[in-house]
């Protein structure tokens, strides 16, 4: 491992200042940075710990949630707001790790994770354009059942791993973000760039720039909500593709409705097409599955995973179709 030095920041003007350090990195959890230092395919030279800054979720007047980018992932699934009013993003965060590694994780790590693509993680063995710029894509051509079908490039076809963004992405929820003397807040489907020709530049972020919280803004119909991922076993994996929505009916009809995806495209994938092709059409399967068909036709399968078009059309079609069903929401 490489050395570097340790400091732990007390508040954010001192998490500013230690971050501008050349080669600094802030640490959360820790549960994916640390993990890739030890592969040594990140190699800070100072990591500065924000883990005692923003950790508190603030209940606001509108309905909306402040939450602190330092709240750990097992308080914010548990938090009694977040599963009566967003149930959608407790579940996506139940799905996405183990309990230990939920009581570790923060939410602005999960944000900031980075890819779980093998070819990225073989430092010595594959090339790979977000590691190494200009190297090449091994997953382009080699095992890449697991890669992405929406938002890739010639220099990138790796998944975004969180399931936490994908409901977020889901509920409009806006990234807000501190640096040296300036603050601004980021919508969480702008926050991840696509890869095009520079896939290592994975988010808006400037260096050092620090994320203090996330806002999910209030949804009246947010309660009629849910997160499924599918994956290849029930106990914790990656998604092959995962779906997270919310539904307001009129009658017979979508008024309204949220969708996002993951496990399909390089970061998360907000459905606008399927949604905008929902709205004001009869909650019907035929419907749902005419959405889906929209959302997908741009998709761009590999060798090894075309079976991900269907599956994500299939999986939307019966997430939509369990709203409709649903009666009570049991958080």
């Amino acid at each position: 491992m490489t050395p570097f030095t340790y400091a732990r920041a007390h508040d954010v003007g001192e998490a500013l200042r230690l971050g501008s350090t050349p080669g600094a990195r802030y640490l959360g959890g820790g549960t994916n940075l640390v993990d890739l230092m030890r592969e040594t395919i990140e190699r800070p030279a100072v990591l500065v710990d924000v883990t005692g800054l923003s950790g508190d979720i603030e209940e606001r007047d509108d309905g909306s949630l402040l939450i602190g980018a330092g709240v750990r992932n097992t308080a914010l699934a548990s938090h009694r707001a977040v599963r009566l009013r967003f149930p959608m993003l407790a579940r996506a965060v139940v799905a996405g790790a183990s309990a230990q590694i939920r009581n570790m994780a923060t939410v602005g790590g999960n944000m900031l994770q980075r890819t779980r693509c093998s070819y990225f993680y073989d430092d010595e063995g594959s090339r790979c354009n977000r590691r190494s710029p200009g190297q090449g894509c091994d997953a382009a051509d080699g095992f890449n059942r697991n890669h992405a079908i929406l938002g890739t490039s010639p220099s990138c076809v790796a998944t975004h791993p969180s399931d936490m963004c994908v409901a977020l992405a889901a509920l409009g929820a806006i990234v807000h973000v501190q640096g040296a003397g300036s603050q601004r807040s980021v919508p969480l489907t702008d926050l991840h760039r696509l890869p095009e020709d520079h896939p290592e530049i994975e988010t808006l972020l400037a260096p050092g720039e620090l994320i203090t919280a996330v806002e999910v803004p209030p949804l009246a119909f947010g309660a009629r909500s849910t997160y499924r991922k599918v994956r290849d076993r029930s106990s914790y994996a990656f998604a092959l593709v995962s779906v997270a929505a919310a539904l307001e009916l009129d009658g017979d009809k979508v008024k309204d409705v949220r969708i996002a995806l993951g496990g399909v495209a390089t970061k998360p994938w907000r459905a606008w097409k399927a949604e905008d092709a929902l709205r004001g059409q009869p909650a019907t399967a035929e419907h749902f599955r005419a959405a889906a068909e929209a959302e997908l036709a741009d998709a761009k399968p590999l060798h090894d995973n075309a079976f991900k078009v269907e599956l994500a059309k299939r999986t939307i079609v019966a997430v939509l179709g369990q709203l409709v069903d649903m009666k009570e929401v049991t958080p």
